[in-house]
This record gives structure tokens, sequence and C-alpha cells, in this order.
């Protein structure tokens, strides 16, 4: 997948080059820039990340030049503590409300809710890895089953119906 996208990406890279509101970058997540990714959540690659540099959210639309460019076109400036004009009254209410907190009961939220994701993540690993248990124990049944089957008197059951068949029909 990276390597079909680079071309793209490094053309719609170089059409935002002199933006002064849309950054289009790439990171080379296994080895430089791997903290960075860590940082920001990257699972797999090639991921694209997009929004507020200290929020970024995942990109889930189409890989080609095209609707990467259209999605690009739509990006700027958001409703953040640095753009509060461009929020919403209730966004601007939860700004206020997170800013009375204090960096320290922030620091504590954001600790919680990060606790949350991650157990959420490895909840759904474990069961994920349950199911793979479990569809693997079923294969093996099954497979011993068949083979038992096979190799008991289904062959020569068949046989001895095809040859009987066979015998009355030139009769």
């Amino acid at each position: 997948h990276c390597k079909k996208m680079k071309p793209d990406w490094d053309k719609l890279m170089q059409s935002y080059q002199d933006s002064s509101t849309v950054l289009i970058a790439d990171v080379d997540c296994t080895a430089a820039g791997k903290s960075l990714c860590s940082e920001v959540g990257v699972k797999g690659y090639p991921s694209i990340k997009y929004g507020d540099p200290s929020a970024l959210e995942d990109y889930k639309g189409g890989r080609d030049f095209n609707a990467l460019k259209a999605f690009a076109d739509g990006l700027g400036p958001s409703c953040g503590p640095a753009n509060l004009e461009l929020c919403d009254a209730a966004k601007k209410k939860q700004i206020d409300e997170f800013t009375a907190l204090g960096a320290e009961a922030r620091e504590a939220q954001i600790k919680e809710q990060e606790d949350a994701l991650a157990k959420l993540e490895s909840d759904f690993k474990t069961f994920v890895e349950g199911l793979q248990k479990q569809y693997e124990e079923k294969t093996k049944q099954k497979d011993e089953a068949v083979s038992a089957i096979k190799s008991g008197s289904l062959g020569l059951l068949k046989a001895v119906h095809a040859f009987d068949k066979k015998a009355k029909s030139e009769l």
C-alpha cells in the first residue's frame, strides 16, 4: 500500500508546499519518526492523520491523488483554543471548562481517557485472540472428523455403490 500511494502523496505534498494553512508531510515511522508515530497513535502503514497537531484524527477516505486532494482542499484551521472564532457556543463552553480545570486536572483526565482507550484496545485484542483460538480448535475438530469419515468406510461404500450401479446398468 505504501509504495502504491507514494507517488500520489508526493504530488499532494508538492501541491500544498506553499500553503500557509495546510501541511502535507510524511514521516518514516520505522526510523527517526518512530517516537512521533507512537505518540500520535500510528498502528499500521500507511496511516494518514489530519487535524490539530495535538489531537490528530485518522483519515479513512480514498488513497488516490484525487480523493486525497479533494479532502485536503477542505482542510484548514478548525475550532480549538487557538481558533475560538471557528467554534460554536457549545465548543467554546467546553474549551472554557477545560481551561478552568487547570493543567493538573486536565492531565489526569487525559490519562484517564487514554487509559480507557488502551483498555478497549487490549480487551478487543484478547477477544480476537479468543476467537482465533476457537476457530483453530473447531477447524482441527472438523478436519479430524472429515478425515475419520473419509478414511473409514465412505470410500469403500462409494466404490461398492458405483460398482453395483454399473453392474445393474450392464444387465
